[in-house]
């Protein structure tokens, strides 16, 4: 193994994280910001705290998925390959400021190394029943975001739930804890687009279990995804928080639970019965519950600027395929730098 190779798949490990952070601190921040419900530098401190302690606490369990489970014979030339692939895209979409998901670019990425290999050795490497499930996540996810969503505002604004939440201060409390537990689940799932695919890699070159090298690497891209937050995340929140729909404590509540809910079951419950978690978009979660609440409040689909939405959706159309292209191309130069 090239000891110089690992250490540029670690430093772009690192770019990747902080990558995330610049897309995705709106995934778990937009709803107590775009509600007004906490100051942004609140905000920030929740979501570094739940972030921390869901990448450590529950991080293994989707870096598995993306470690181990998408393709086989992981090499350090395709981690480092899918790991530029999915950096230059999410970097492009978060200056335009649009929410892709990053579980998306990066799975792509790592599908695209598989390809290349396999018009190389006409051997697919891919996991195929793997894969299908991710996709189906894709899918399901935001559907079910936007209908849990709905119905929780529903239930909120029932008069006699109502009537127990007139208390601004009792609203104030809620959102700053589904705020926390939106960057908990997050943590747990996106920490193993930036580090997954290391996981055999790292655990081989240092020595360490492979528990033990997920948590080391959890905490390691926790810092970055927070540092690409703090430095670069203004863009994607500000479409997030305040383009989608108007936000208020309400549907701030009714959405943030929607998001904590569905990322931490399919982080969760998939892994207890399969063994591996499934790394959805925490992105199509978040903007899928603030549509929900956005239908639910006007009861129809003028609830929602179908401008940004179909911003959004554009941009999630194209990731796949522009993640894969530049993951193959990467591996091959890459490839043929290193005389592999």
């Amino acid at each position: 193994m090239d000891a110089g190779l690992l250490a540029i798949g670690l430093a772009l490990s690192a770019m990747i994280a902080w990558s995330i952070g610049a897309n995705d601190l709106a995934n778990s921040a937009s709803i107590a910001v775009g509600s007004g419900a906490l100051s942004y530098r609140k905000t920030l401190m929740l979501f570094l705290a739940g972030l921390f302690l869901g990448a450590f606490l529950q991080g293994f369990m989707v870096m598995k998925t993306l470690g181990k489970g998408v393709i086989q014979n992981v090499t350090i030339e395709k981690a480092v390959a899918s790991s530029l692939a999915a950096f230059v895209w999410i970097i492009a979409a978060s200056y335009l400021g649009a929410p892709i998901s990053t579980s998306q670019s990066i799975t792509g990425a790592i599908i695209g190394v598989g390809i290349a290999d396999w018009i190389l050795t006409k051997e697919l490497l891919v996991n195929l029943s793997v894969v299908y499930k991710i996709i189906l996540s894709w899918v399901v996810s935001p559907l079910v975001a936007i209908a849990l969503s709905f119905v929780l505002f529903v239930l909120l604004t029932h008069r006699r739930i109502a009537s127990r939440l007139q208390s601004r201060r009792v609203l104030l409390s809620l959102i700053s804890f589904v705020t926390f537990m939106s960057a908990y689940s997050f943590g747990a799932n996106d920490v193993a687009n930036a580090t997954g695919i290391y996981v055999t890699i790292a655990g081989s070159a240092i020595g360490a279990p492979d528990m033990e090298t997920m948590r080391l690497l959890s905490l390691y891209a926790s810092f970055f995804i927070f540092l690409g937050g703090y430095i670069f995340g203004g863009r994607v929140l500000r479409t997030m928080a305040y383009k989608i729909t108007k936000l208020d404590l309400q549907t701030g509540l009714a959405s943030g639970l929607a998001n904590f809910l569905v990322v931490w079951i399919f982080t969760t419950v998939p892994y207890v019965l399969f063994g591996y978690g499934l790394p959805i978009s925490t992105t199509y979660a978040c903007a899928g519950s603030i549509i929900g609440v956005g239908i639910a409040r006007s009861r129809s689909l003028k609830g929602v600027s179908a401008r940004t939405v179909l911003f959004i959706m554009s941009a999630w159309v194209i990731t796949l395929p522009v993640t894969i292209t530049l993951s193959i191309t990467f591996y091959l130069l890459i490839r043929s730098v290193v005389g592999v």
